[in-house]
């Protein structure tokens, strides 16, 4: 254990944000309690919570929406899941829901559509849920457009930041050209209206010719999975490396993060290439080598988390494990905690808080799949 926090406390000093698997610090602070809330579910991209003690659950493969409610589920009515396109990663994927649910009774999923013409995209939708719970409403096709080829790297992770927008975080559709051109919706992270679709007025490039660029927050991403908002209102992203690198990023609006994966889809190349021109902006934390596949995040929040509170949960795919990753307030990275309680479900995606502080976190193992609560018994 000396050597592991020596290790930890000489790469926070050298000012280095790679960490190796085998450097985390495991089963500090507050135990945890986990327990399945729902079972039987295939490949669960992402769950949100609604009033009254039910959830929201996204099936990727299914292009299913669900509803759980006190151990009884229903698929919901009014979403087309013959129009989603199920290929690899690509699927029914993230979800939001509307700060003002109450009354609006707004929710956001992306998907893979299948276009009329032929082809495909990923595209961003509102809809209103309406007041029975059983059915969805279109309201409006927020963004379209979004590229993807073969499914592979064509993932979309919602956020509804404090100011109100509604970002969304992209692949690179495993095109080389897509993160560095601006022009392309793949390998970013957008900024735009919920309510209307339009691109935020804020943002870095609204000034563009070109209406896609106008969406772009920042760019040079490989394959974008947890968007999560710190309480000092930060935005921080999660993705995918190749074969080493996943990371941690902070965002930084017009920031470019350095993935330019090119002649081809070279993935030789570094995560954040300094070669480019210009600044690239450099991870927070790194995976290193290998890769953990690296997905959903969201902040802990509660002091019964002990140590934990305050951290960014990740969770992990290849890895099958749920990252507690501290960073200071400037943003340096600190140490990392890998709880074994979260070591035995398999692949994890997703992680959202719940009302009452626990984390909901989803399970990607193809069958027998759940949403578990984890419960700190600080």
């Amino acid at each position: 254990m000396r050597r592991i926090l020596v290790l930890l406390l000489g790469l926070v000093l050298a000012g280095c944000s790679s960490t190796s698997p085998d450097d985390f610090a495991a089963d500090l602070g507050v135990p945890l309690k986990v327990t399945t809330a729902v079972g039987s579910l295939e490949i669960p991209w992402d769950v949100k919570p609604l009033p009254g003690g039910r959830l929201l659950i996204t099936e990727r493969d299914r292009a299913r929406v669900l509803l759980w409610r006190a151990g009884h589920r229903r698929v919901l009515g009014g979403f087309p899941t013959s129009k989603v396109w199920v290929s690899g990663e690509a699927g029914l994927m993230s979800l939001a829901v509307d700060p003002r649910f109450g009354s609006n009774r707004r929710v956001y999923t992306c998907q893979a559509w299948n276009l009329a013409g032929g082809g495909h995209d990923v595209r961003v939708i509102a809809w209103r849920l309406d007041p029975t719970y059983r059915r969805l409403v279109l309201q409006k096709v927020l963004v379209d457009g979004l590229p993807t080829v073969t499914g592979r790297h064509s993932g979309c992770r919602l956020l509804i930041v404090k100011s109100g927008a509604l970002m969304v975080g992209t692949g690179d559709a495993a095109v080389g050209t897509n993160p560095q051109d601006l022009t392309s919706l793949g390998g970013k992270t957008l900024r735009l209206n919920r309510l209307t679709g339009a691109p935020w007025p804020g943002n870095p490039f609204i000034g563009a010719a070109n209406h896609d660029q106008r969406y772009v927050f920042t760019y040079g991403h490989r394959n974008v999975q947890g968007l999560a908002q710190r309480a000092d209102g930060t935005v921080w992203s999660v993705e995918h490396g190749p074969d080493v690198d996943d990371e941690v990023n902070r965002l930084v609006a017009g920031g470019n993060y350095g993935w330019n994966p090119v002649p081809g889809y070279n993935e030789t190349v570094p995560m954040t290439d300094q070669s480019l021109p210009g600044p690239q902006v450099e991870a927070r934390w790194s995976s290193g080598d290998p890769t953990l596949a690296t997905s959903g995040a969201t902040w802990v929040r509660g002091q019964q988390w002990g140590d934990l509170n305050g951290t960014l949960a990740v969770a992990c795919l290849k890895a099958s494990r749920l990252l507690f990753i501290k960073f200071d307030a400037a943003g340096h990275l600190m140490w990392v905690r890998q709880p074994s309680a979260l070591q035995q479900f398999g692949r994890l995606r997703s992680v959202t808080n719940a009302p009452n502080g626990d984390l909901l976190v989803t399970t990607s193992n193809g069958a027998d799949d759940r949403v578990l609560r984890v419960h700190p018994l600080g």
